[in-house]
């Protein structure tokens, strides 16, 4: 299993930061998280994020996803300037173009399994969204698990159905904060192989955040962040 951008697929660009910082009051004195990044993603690129904890990665993704705004600099997405959208508008793209993939989950605790890969759809007024679901269910490998609720599942299990949520709306862009992070090696492996599954059939753009160097080899590059800054690129092994 290879997390690998697809042969013969159109390099163009989907994403690119322009000379973006994101800086912080903290205590009366100015925080720095990211320091004129500049960067570019391809589109069905798989990008890993790499880099010790407090470098900036899980801001650099609030970012792509419009859930966080620059202090300067430009965030482009599918040719458009993310940074000029407002809230209402981001959401909607969100809703339609994005999948997240939270370290911690992030399932709805009063819905099942189910309900949860079902509800992306059910905003958007998908047809057959239920089989759509119940597809999903079963491409994770839960699809007797689909009546329960996330207490009721494993952590593994939980990361699977996130997974699966994520990829519910077929988004172009997909980005991952430590998706194997809480999960055992095995447990994580499995993790791995799903979301790499579910995006070969999507084609989507990956960008994630990782501590794993296994992981970040299998991208088709790695990005290195240290103290805001990108200190190194490298392609995947």
């Amino acid at each position: 299993m290879l997390l690998r951008h697809c042969a013969g697929t159109p390099l163009t660009t989907a994403i690119r930061l322009d000379r973006v910082s994101r800086r912080y009051q903290s205590g009366g004195a100015g925080l720095t998280v990211l320091d004129e990044v500049s960067l570019s993603v391809a589109t069905g690129e798989v990008v890993a994020i790499v880099g010790p904890s407090g470098s900036g990665k899980s801001t650099l993704l609030a970012l792509l996803a419009g859930l966080d705004r620059p202090t300067s600099g430009e965030v482009w997405v599918d040719g458009e300037p993310l940074h000029a959208r407002g809230e209402d508008e981001l959401a909607r793209w969100r809703r339609r173009a994005l999948g997240f993939v939270f370290q911690s989950f992030q399932l709805l605790d009063h819905l099942t399994a189910r309900e949860n890969i079902l509800f992306p759809l059910e905003l958007l007024d998908r047809a057959n969204a239920g089989a759509r679901a119940d597809a999903l269910l079963a491409a994770v490998g839960l699809s007797a698990r689909g009546h329960h609720y996330p207490q009721q599942l494993s952590g593994g299990e939980q990361q699977r159905v996130a997974i699966a949520r994520a990829f519910s709306t077929s988004p172009r862009i997909l980005l991952a904060d430590e998706p194997t992070g809480n999960l055992d090696g095995a447990t994580g492996a499995r993790v791995l192989a799903t979301m790499d599954e579910l995006r070969r059939e999507s084609g989507a753009t990956v960008v994630l955040v990782t501590h794993d160097p296994v992981i970040a080899a299998r991208a088709d590059r790695r990005i290195t962040i240290r103290d805001g800054r990108v200190v190194a690129e490298a392609a995947g092994q």
